[in-house]
């Protein structure tokens, strides 16, 4: 990747090859920490509201390590971010023995889902107000594959799922009989609100399986996507298990891309730029001010056509449905790696 990392002589050794950054490659890194601190509020209400869903309000570090990259953490976030909200966070022991990251203040305006959200718009309006008067429940956005919703029992399965009360993600939840329609209502709003709050508006099934018990949804969760595919997406790719939130997506594509996304498909593009590179010299790459302005160049380009800003057709936000035959029946199959 000779656009990212560049070969020098050393100081008092000439034989000796040393390597660094490029200019691009700082520039870039530059850019990434400015978008850390532009939206560092964000980032903190969005690792609060994944915190107020958990039972116990905190969630071990190893599985907020893992889902860094997904909700958009700093790397070193417990070193970097989160000594500077000393009301907001403290760092405990669970009774397992590991660390753990603890909410120290519930924040009751942070208490309102994606699914909520996006019902107090203009469109939407009156059907919210009935909502929060208990006179009516909020319905999931559904989108079936091909042919999957036009059955007649689905969609009568599907209505009568959507009548079912909405319970709130950030509600207490002991008190609803894990066996029953309403309890998976809520556990589908759970996942719900958690792939809304990943910048992809996805994540790995294990990643959500470590949480599991914190998030208080039923050990087969798998079944709830293909329980539900007109919500999200289950992709078997590169053997590994990743589901997406479908309204997320249009065309295969993210619908509102996070600043992070976007820096993350130029680096994308930079490394792909340097594999065509290799070997041919370092002196026939562009400059770092072209080779980035040529891919904004491109990102505005795909956005006008139509949201698609990332070049490579066959880059893995694009999805492989899994095949859901007959799931909303009581037989369903679950998927287990």
């Amino acid at each position: 990747y000779p656009t990212l990392f560049e070969e020098f002589p050393h100081a008092r050794y000439a034989n000796l090859p040393c390597f660094r950054l490029t200019g691009t490659a700082l520039l870039l890194d530059s850019q990434e920490q400015s978008i850390h601190q532009a939206h560092e509020n964000d980032t903190i209400e969005r690792l609060s509201k994944v915190l107020m869903m958990m039972r116990s309000r905190t969630a071990p570090l190893q599985s907020l390590h893992s889902l860094k990259w997904d909700l958009g953490l700093p790397d070193n976030f417990e070193k970097v971010l989160i000594p500077k909200y000393p009301d907001h966070f403290s760092f405990v022991k669970a009774p397992t023995g590991v660390s753990a990251l603890r909410l120290k203040r519930w924040r009751e305006e942070f208490a309102v889902s994606a699914l909520e959200k996006s019902n107090e718009g203009e469109e939407m309006g009156d059907e919210y107000r009935q909502f929060k008067r208990g006179q009516t429940t909020l319905a999931f956005p559904m989108n079936f594959p091909r042919g999957y919703g036009a059955q007649k029992k689905v969609r009568a399965w599907m209505e009568e799922f959507q009548k079912l009360p909405y319970i709130s993600p950030y509600e207490d939840s002991r008190h609803i009989d894990p066996n029953s329609e309403l309890m998976e209502k809520r556990a589908v709003g759970v996942l719900h609100e958690f792939l809304s709050l990943t910048i992809h508006k996805k994540t790995k099934r294990n990643y959500l399986r470590s949480l599991r018990e914190e998030l208080n949804i039923p050990h087969k969760f798998t079944r709830l996507f293909t329980r539900y595919p007109g919500i999200f997406y289950l992709s078997l790719k590169c053997k590994t298990t990743t589901v997406a939130l479908k309204e997320g997506y249009r065309r295969g594509k993210l619908v509102n891309p996070h600043p992070l996304v976007r820096l993350r498909h130029k680096f994308y593009h930079v490394m792909r730029t340097g594999l065509l590179y290799r070997g041919k010299g370092a002196n026939l790459i562009p400059r770092e001010d072209i080779l980035l302005k040529d891919m904004e160049n491109r990102m505005e380009d795909k956005e006008e056509e139509g949201g698609d800003y990332d070049d490579d057709d066959d880059e893995d936000e694009e999805y492989e449905e899994i095949e859901t035959g007959d799931e909303y029946d009581e037989e369903t199959s679950d998927v287990e790696d």
